[in-house]
């Protein structure tokens, strides 16, 4: 139970200790949920009887025993009958006058979820004024005496529904605030669509799947919430949702390139569920994961090829040099030396290849993009002719952002090359770098060039295919496409009115910010235990440890400069991570991590003491928590 639902239910507590009734509620296994202190002072009920989970068999043989329904001599008998009508569910009302003397009122009525709710009323003085009023009036007759009683009976009966039927609608007005926290809480936009195509519920999360968009839809069209390009793209789903049909699918949105995917469901009552999430991340990773796999197939595909032809030009080379040493004529030399130059050539060939499909794995690092581009120009511009001139204009936040600097700068390389070439002798070079939204980099080589050819348009990307006749591998803009596709992002050529251009999309992902202080790790697991260090070590960290709840206390006793305890729950020895929280001194920053399901005490538990990550947890979240804790 989290700190809000322990908050609700104190506070749940505190209102029904203060009617003047007795209130029990039990669920379906006949276990206690909730009661209000009136209850254990009507029948002095043991403290154990009147704490959620208390056993509705045990405390009818505590009753029972003591008396509460009469002398009766087989106690178990008694208590199997009233266990048997409680799974009935059946609502119910009786008076009965205890051994006390007390008479009071029962009512029970059933839960929609199982269990049910009971009030008991002392009505030992109702009963005594119907008592005085039948002795005072003997002159009634006997039908309005007993219309008087009739009444009276049905006004108690009357209360104690009311009673039980207020307490119902506060069970379903907590489970609905309950469920739209739950919706409002995901990284989703949840809703639902009349049959007209208007909003009747929204969790108020469009405007964070789809920026732009307003957070408050009630009411609206769909259409005017989305805007008309994006309704456009999702409106032939939409229709086939209305004609009964689920529509699962994906798009681009315009206003920042994010990739979304939307689901409508059919209500079966005319209406449609939507939800909408963002996959823009998915699906980088998923560009990035299958330009892995085409790699590691091409690399399957060349190594044993490249092999065998690198024997043979090494034979070759090895065949000329000795012909290259005969008395030969001039114009047989010339024939050796050109086949030498083509063989060469084509060891060089084979070494691009190699490049190409051999291992090319992306190394993220915290990058200073602005310094990259000023590298770029230093290292480009010696190699331009005098009348090609380069610029570089960078729009992007001053911010460190993750990316592999040297694959990156190495692409930019090659495409400035290009251009320089496309250019000839005279021309201009322009780089431009911008983000999309908070998704995407976007860095444009553009030229005044001669622009691509329709084929080149086409063809340019494909391995070995140039516009430069034997001077020309026909790799480098296919380098450059595989380390944008590496990185998840993509890669467009075009014509511009006065050249080319090629644009290179990469994930915008700022770098986290650098920690400092020391840390002191829990874990009983070595695998783990070192795999979390080094995470805690690449955010900046110094890292102590320990291995049980025992050992982490003396540490921290020990120690002053600890600003952050990392702790499993489930601990070697005898304490848990829980104990070790209670025993720290208050201020000093914990998390907890564990791999237990929601559903396991220890769980519910950790979260009313501290933040949980559950295992496994990527770096990013462990340094989004941390400097959520630090905040």
């Amino acid at each position: 139970m989290n700190i809000v639902e322990q908050r609700i239910k104190a506070m749940t507590t505190a209102g029904l200790n203060l009617i003047g009734q007795a209130l029990s509620i039990y669920d379906s296994s006949l276990r206690l949920v909730l009661c209000n202190a009136r209850f254990q002072e009507m029948f002095d009920l043991p403290i154990d009887l009147v704490q959620p989970g208390a056993s509705f068999h045990d405390t009818i043989h505590f009753l029972a025993s003591r008396g509460e329904y009469g002398n009766v001599e087989k106690v178990d008998e008694v208590v199997r009958q009233r266990v048997e009508q409680a799974l009935a569910f059946e609502p119910h009302y009786m008076e009965r006058t205890r051994p006390n003397g007390q008479v009071i009122s029962v009512e029970g009525a059933p839960l929609p979820t199982g269990g049910w709710v009971a009030v008991y009323t002392d009505i030992t003085r109702t009963k005594q004024a119907e008592d005085l009023l039948r002795a005072r009036s003997e002159e009634l007759s006997e039908q309005l005496l007993g219309r008087a009683e009739e009444l009276s009976a049905t006004n108690r009966k009357l209360a104690a529904t009311i009673t039980a039927l207020e307490e119902a609608k506060r069970q379903l007005t907590e489970i609905e605030a309950r469920t739209r926290l739950t919706t409002e809480m995901m990284p989703a936009h949840i809703a639902h669509l009349d049959a007209d195509g208007r909003y009747d519920y929204s969790n108020r999360r469009l405007s964070s799947v789809m920026p732009g968009r307003p957070s408050e839809i009630l009411g609206l069209h769909i259409s005017q919430a989305l805007g008309t390009t994006a309704f456009q793209r999702v409106e032939p789903h939409l229709q086939r949702a209305y004609e009964g049909k689920t529509s699962v699918f994906e798009f681009t949105e315009d206003q920042d390139a994010r990739r979304l995917r939307v689901s409508f469901t059919p209500d079966g009552e005319g209406g449609v569920y939507v939800m909408s999430v963002d996959i823009t991340e998915e699906t980088q990773a998923r560009v990035a994961l299958q330009q892995s796999r085409r790699r590691a197939m091409a690399a399957q595909m060349t190594s044993g090829l490249a092999h065998d032809f690198s024997n043979l030009l090494t034979i070759i080379l090895g065949m000329q040099s000795r012909l290259d040493k005969m008395d030969l004529p001039a114009e047989a030399r010339e024939l050796v030396a050109a086949t030498q130059t083509t063989a060469r050539r084509g060891g060089q060939l084979l070494n691009r290849i190699a490049d190409m499909t051999g291992n090319r794995t992306p190394h993220p690092k915290a990058t200073d993009f602005c310094g990259l581009l000023e590298d770029l120009r230093v290292l480009a511009s010696p190699s331009l002719p005098r009348g090609v001139g380069l610029s570089v204009v960078n729009t992007l936040p001053d911010e460190m952002i993750l990316m592999d600097s040297g694959m990156v700068q190495d692409a930019l390389l090659n495409l400035v090359l290009n251009a320089r070439d496309a250019c000839g002798t005279s021309g201009q070079i322009t780089v431009s770098a911008h983000t999309i939204g908070t998704i995407w980099v976007e860095i444009t080589v553009s030229d005044t060039g001669t622009g691509f050819s329709p084929e080149a348009l086409e063809k340019a990307l494909n391995p070995f295919y140039t516009t430069k006749g034997a001077e020309g591998s026909g790799l480098g803009l296919p380098m450059v496409y595989d380390t944008v596709k590496l990185a998840g992002g993509d890669l467009n050529l075009r014509n511009t009115p006065s050249g080319a251009s090629v644009v290179l999309r990469l994930p915008y992902r700022p770098a986290p910010s650098v920690q400092e202080g020391l840390v002191l790790l829990v874990e009983d697991n070595d695998e783990l235990r070192s795999q979390f260090r080094e995470i805690l070590v690449d955010l900046g960290f110094a890292v102590i440890e320990a291995t049980s709840a025992e050992e982490a206390k003396a540490l921290v006793s020990d120690i002053d400069d600890i600003v952050l305890v990392l702790s499993d729950i489930r601990l070697e020895g005898t304490g848990t991570g829980l104990d070790l929280i209670d025993s720290l001194e208050p201020g000093l920053h914990c998390i907890l991590m564990t791999s237990l399901p929601y559903s396991d005490p220890l769980h519910r538990q950790a979260l009313a003491l501290a933040p949980v990550l559950r295992k496994p947890f990527t770096r990013a979240q462990l340094s989004a928590l941390i400097q959520t804790e630090a905040a």
